[in-house]
C-alpha cells in the first residue's frame, strides 16, 4: 500500500497548509495513540515523548499532539526543543511507547512535521505508520473522563542527552587542546551541542546558537556551510561543526575552511574501525558518490546502496548487520553508538578518529578521491511522474551513454519536497554540470 500522508522523513509541508494545521495534527495525535494502546493488555497507559526544533509554529502544533493524545487516553512527557536523536534516545532510555519529534529538519521555519520514533528509538516501521493513516481515516472520538491522558515536562531531558552523547567518546581520549566552531542552526542543539563538546575540553565558538522562532537553518548550519567556515578561518579553529535544524545532520570543515560532507565522514569512520579491526560494510545511497564505493571496495570493504532516507539506510545496515552508513547530507549511522543518525555524535566519532591517529581531517580523506556530482532540483507539482516525460528519458539515456563506465546518472523524487532531483557523477565538473542541465531542461520541453 501506498502512504497518504507519511514521507521518507514523517509529514511535513508548510505550516498552515494541509496536512500541518493543528486540526490534522490533533486527529494524528489521536490516531497514533489508538494504535500504541490498541497493542498494549493490562492497566498501564502507553507513554509518549514529545519534542519539537525552535520553530514558531512548534508550540501550536506540540499543543495539538498533545491533545490528541490525552484524547486517546495516552500520558505525554514534554521534552521541549531538543535534536531528534536525543528524543530517540530518550524514548528508549526511559522505556516509553513512542517518541514524537515535531520538526521539518533542515527546511525554512514556514514548514514543519511530526515523525516518530518505537519504543526502541527506532524510525517506525511502514506497517505502524499505514496502520496510523488507517486510523485517521476513522472518526475522532474522546475516552471517557476518567481515562483521559495526563501532560508532564520532562525538566532533566537536556542534562540526559548531554551524558549520553559524551558516554559515545571513549575513556581515555579528550578534546583538551582544541578549538571547535559549533554551528547549531539556530535549531534544537542550540543549548546542547556546545555543552557537548565543552564538557569533553574543547574551547568553543558557538554560533547559530541563538533561536527566535523564525532563524532556524537560516544562512547557518549543515545546509548552509559558509558561516561556520568563515567562523573556523575568523577564530583560528581546528575545525568546524556545523548541525542543521534537528541536529541529525553534520558537515565539518578544517582549519582552512575546507568543507567535508557526508560521504567523507562516512570513509573516514569506516578507515578509523578499519585500524582496530575489521569492517564487514557500509551502507550509503543512490546518491553516495562513486568514489566511496570504489575506495571500500578496493581496502575488501564491503559497500551497498539504499533508497534516499536515513530510514532506508538503517534498514539495510540492519539486513546485513553492518554498524556504519550514511548520505552525503549528513546523516551519518553508528549503530554501536546509537539507533539513528546524531550529528553531534558523529562529530564525536570523527574527532575520536581524528584524535586516535593524529592526523589532519585532509590527511584522514585524501585518499578518497571524489567525484564531481552536479545536482540540479527542478520544483514540480506535487505527484510529477518524470518516467513519463518522454524528452527527459531520452535525454537521460543519451547521458547514460555518453558517460558509460566513467559516471552515472540518478533522477529521483523527493520524499519531502515537490521536487526532482537530478544527479549526474562524471570524471570531469563541467561535464557533470552540463549534461545534469541538459536533462533538467528537458523536464520544461
Amino acid at each position: 500500500m501506498s502512504r497518504k500522508y507519511f514521507g521518507t522523513d514523517g509529514i511535513r509541508g508548510l505550516v498552515g497548509e494541509a496536512p500541518i494545521t493543528p486540526d490534522f495534527v490533533m486527529r494524528l495525535g489521536y490516531a497514533a495513540g489508538k494504535v500504541l494502546a490498541s497493542g498494549r493488555s493490562g492497566t498501564s497507559r502507553p507513554t509518549v515523548l514529545i519534542g519539537k526544533d525552535t520553530r514558531i509554529s512548534g508550540y501550536m502544533l506540540e499543543a495539538a499532539l498533545e491533545a490528541g493524545f490525552s484524547a486517546a487516553g495516552v500520558d505525554v512527557m514534554l521534552a521541549g526543543p531538543m535534536p531528534t536523536p536525543a528524543i530517540a534516545y530518550l524514548t528508549r532510555a526511559l522505556r516509553l511507547s513512542a517518541g514524537v519529534v515535531i520538526s521539518a529538519s533542515h527546511n525554512p521555519f514556514q514548514d514543519n512535521g511530526i515523525k516518530f520514533f518505537s519504543e526502541h528509538g527506532t524510525k517506525l516501521p511502514d506497517a505502524v505508520e499505514l496502520e496510523i493513516e488507517a486510523a485517521l481515516d476513522q472518526p475522532m472520538s474522546c475516552v471517557s473522563s476518567e481515562k483521559l491522558g495526563r501532560a508532564k515536562r520532562l525538566d532533566d531531558a537536556n542534562g540526559r542527552y548531554v551524558e549520553f552523547c559524551k558516554s559515545t567518546f571513549p575513556n581515555e581520549l579528550d578534546l583538551h587542546g582544541m578549538k571547535l566552531v559549533v554551528d547549531c542552526a539556530h535549531g534544537a542543539a542550540y543549548n546542547i551541542a556546545p555543552h557537548v563538546f565543552h564538557e569533553l575540553g574543547a574551547e568553543v565558538i558557538a554560533i547559530g546558537n541563538k533561536p527566535d522562532g523564525f532563524n532556524i537553518n537560516l544562512k547557518h548550519g549543515a545546509t548552509a556551510p559558509a558561516a561556520m567556515a568563515e567562523a573556523v578561518q575568523a577564530h583560528g579553529a581546528d575545525l568546524g561543526i556545523a548541525l542543521d535544524g534537528d541536529a541529525d545532520r553534520l558537515i565539518m570543515c578544517d582549519a582552512n575552511g575546507r568543507l567535508y560532507n557526508g560521504d567523507e565522514l562516512l570513509y573516514l569512520m569506516v578507515m578509523d574501525r578499519l585500524a582496530t579491526g575489521p569492517v564487514a560494510g557500509a551502507v550509503g545511497t543512490l546518491m553516495t558518490n562513486m568514489a566511496v564505493e570504489v575506495a571500500l571496495k578496493q581496502k575488501g570493504i564491503g559497500f551497498a546502496r539504499a533508497k534516499v532516507g536515513d530510514r532506508y539506510v538503517l534498514e539495510v545496515m540492519k539486513e546485513n548487520g553492518w554498524m556504519l552508513g550514511g548520505e552525503g547530507s549528513g546523516h551519518l549511522l553508528c549503530l554501536d553508538k546509537h539507533t539513528t543518525g546524531d550529528g553531534i555524535i558523529s562529530a564525536l566519532q570523527v574527532l575520536s578518529a581524528l584524535k586516535r591517529a593524529g592526523k589532519s581531517l585532509a590527511d584522514c580523506t585524501k585518499d578518497l578521491v571524489i567525484f564531481p556530482q552536479a545536482l540540479v532540483n527542478v520544483r514540480v507539482t506535487p505527484g510529477f511522474d518524470w518516467t513519463k516525460n518522454a524528452a527527459m528519458v531520452a535525454e537521460k539515456e543519451a547521458v547514460e551513454r555518453e558517460l558509460g563506465d566513467s559516471g552515472r546518472v540518478l533522477i529521483r523524487a523527493s520524499g519531502t519536497e515537490p521536487l526532482i532531483r537530478v544527479m549526474v557523477e562524471a570524471r570531469e565538473e563541467d561535464a557533470a554540470q552540463s549534461m545534469a542541465r541538459r536533462i533538467a531542461d528537458k523536464m520544461a520541453a
